[in-house]
């Protein structure tokens, strides 16, 4: 028997974060590929997404969970309960913050989660290109003793800096074990739920700022077409008030024909085909209130 041989590692990983820090755009850096939403809007991710990153010396699976805020709704009970549970089922935790020697009530109110964890926590300063080197070391000192962290690493997530030194140093922390998916798997998520989430980015990144908390996306309809080579999606933006169904629908339908090409393109890219994609406007008053439509939208707790 060759005991020379590495061990495999595997994992599972969260990342978590106040909202608008940067989680599902370093998720989508470090697997390659786009499967999490990003706006500069908060609370945007919903749910719990997994991805799949694999190489030679093992495989990590991220969770990326929606920011851990105060709720206000059942929809953001249900966004806070997932966070805060997944950090009871990981290996790994990464904490993303702005680059500030500011710790707010929110910063404070995570550090209070993660100190009841055994699990190890990393600290990622993220956004690095938006302030001077020089600037880094005193966001390290005055956040390095707010808990006993594993490691803490500045990155950029958007440009890509100092990301292979993090994936380097997770493996580091661990466990071996198993291969849990192919290693062409780069997420588990349905593909009509990716579909619906990028629908949803693009309104919220054209929308008004009270409307896209009050929006949720439902893929009707998904199927290939005989001969091959088009799918043909339905999907409908669901809102909470009339007045909001005529903003997303826009002048002539203008905004709504912005939300769907821009929305074309990603799916395009995502599926490798021509899409053929209709949007339509419902108003659900209060939806997110509703434990029925809530999960009717995909939102579904991990006991489901």
């Amino acid at each position: 028997m060759n005991t020379d041989r590495k061990q495999y590692k595997s994992g599972f990983v969260t990342l978590i974060g106040r909202p608008n820090v940067g989680k599902s755009t370093l998720m989508n850096r470090l697997i390659g590929q786009k499967i999490a939403i990003t706006s500069n809007k908060p609370q945007t991710t919903r749910n719990r997404i997994q991805t799949v990153y694999t190489r030679e010396e093992g495989q990590i699976i991220f969770l990326d969970t929606p920011g851990i805020h105060k709720a206000k709704n059942k929809l953001g009970e249900y966004m806070v309960s997932v966070a805060e549970r997944t950090l009871q089922e990981v290996d790994l935790i990464l904490w993303l913050v702005e680059p500030s020697t500011f710790i707010g009530a929110g910063e404070r109110h995570i550090a209070e989660q993660l100190a009841r964890s055994r699990t190890p926590v990393f600290l990622i300063i993220n956004k690095i290109d938006t302030v001077g080197k020089a600037e880094i070391l005193t966001y390290i000192d005055a956040y390095k003793d707010i808990l006993d962290f594993a490691e803490i690493i500045p990155v950029s997530a958007l440009k890509g800096e100092n990301t292979d030194e993090l994936i380097q140093n997770m493996f580091q922390y661990l466990p071996e074990g198993p291969q849990f998916y192919d290693g062409d798997t780069i997420t588990d998520q349905p593909e009509r739920q990716i579909v619906a989430e990028m629908v949803r980015e693009k309104a919220l990144r054209n929308l008004n700022e009270e409307i896209p908390h009050g929006i949720a996306v439902a893929v009707d309809r998904m199927r290939e077409r005989s001969q091959g080579g088009l799918i043909d999606i339905d999907a409908t933006i669901v809102c909470e008030k009339d007045s909001h169904k005529g903003i997303i629908i826009g002048k002539q339908g203008g905004m709504l024909k912005k939300i769907g090409s821009q929305a074309r393109r990603d799916i395009e890219n995502l599926l490798d085909c021509k899409v053929n994609l209709k949007l339509w406007v419902k108003v659900k008053k209060d939806w997110r209130d509703s434990d029925f439509l809530i999960k009717n939208f995909g939102y579904r707790s991990m006991d489901d």
